[in-house]
């Protein structure tokens, strides 16, 4: 059951299998999510207002963004966004905002769970 007071955490991760599995992993743990399966989907999210507590994001997607822009132009949506970056492989330097985490694939839900939960009152 999804606790009210937990962070709504917005998933960004365009293999579908992975995404059920990270959500599911997440709801079980009480929090609410919402999916996005590119950058762009994750950013309309954002600059609707909807009630995203921290971005959740893959650096390799489809579309004209990777992950880590879409934290940049997150960042400039909502200055204090938490962000959680995960990937098994990037070409591109990591470009890490402020205060994020970062973690490698294959990556255990336990982790990405404490991660969230790290940033506790952040959310608030």
């Amino acid at each position: 059951m999804t606790d009210p007071a937990a962070p709504r955490i917005l998933v960004v991760e365009d293999e579908l299998m992975l995404l059920e599995v990270v959500t599911a992993e997440l709801e079980d743990a009480g929090f609410a999510v919402a999916q996005a399966t590119t950058a762009e989907t994750a950013l309309d999210l954002l600059a609707a207002d909807a009630a995203i507590d921290i971005l959740f994001t893959d650096i390799r997607l489809p579309g004209a963004m990777d992950g880590w822009q879409l934290a940049e132009a997150a960042r400039g949506l909502r200055p204090n966004l938490p962000i959680i970056y995960a990937t098994g492989f990037t070409q591109t330097p990591p470009r890490m905002a402020e205060g994020s985490l970062f973690f490698t694939k294959p990556y255990r839900a336990q982790a990405i769970i404490d991660a969230i939960r790290s940033f506790g009152s952040a959310t608030a």
